[in-house]
């Protein structure tokens, strides 16, 4: 696979109608991830009711991989269960680094990361937002 063929037109679409997603002013927990390889950086807010994340704020300065991935998150995460967000980020560590299947049901957007996996050096910006979620979960005993 060439580099080129990594951004396809329907990566390139999800990043760039990506919403801005503000910052909780009170969030139940917080989080920071930066990339080493890129420099990429990812700050999640979380807020929970019923044991659901109930609100989500984001400030995502990634690349478009990066962007894709926080892009999806933040359409679908409002409503997940803290188990349902670990599940989806270990989907998205196995389809990149041991050629799993990609995520499913509402996640299944995801599947057009699934290039990501010839290039590891993209690995790391691709689950930025997920890691920083499941930081997010640990920090609020979630």
């Amino acid at each position: 696979m060439e580099f080129s063929d990594l951004y396809s037109n329907r990566i390139l679409e999800i990043a760039g109608a990506a919403r801005q997603m503000p910052r909780l002013e009170n969030p139940d927990a917080t989080a920071r991830k930066v990339s080493r390889v890129c420099g990429s950086v990812v700050e999640v807010d979380l807020e929970f009711d019923e044991g659901r994340v109930a609100a989500y704020g984001a400030t995502i300065n990634a690349c478009a991989l990066g962007q894709t991935s926080a892009a999806i998150v933040a359409e679908r995460i409002v409503g997940s269960t803290p188990a349902e967000l670990r599940v989806v980020r270990d989907q998205m560590t196995a389809m990149l680094r041991a050629d799993g299947p990609p995520p499913n049901g509402k996640w299944d957007d995801l599947k057009y990361l699934e290039p990501v996996r010839a290039f590891p050096a993209r690995h790391a910006s691709t689950l930025l937002v997920f890691e920083a979620v499941v930081e997010a979960l640990e920090r609020a005993g979630a």
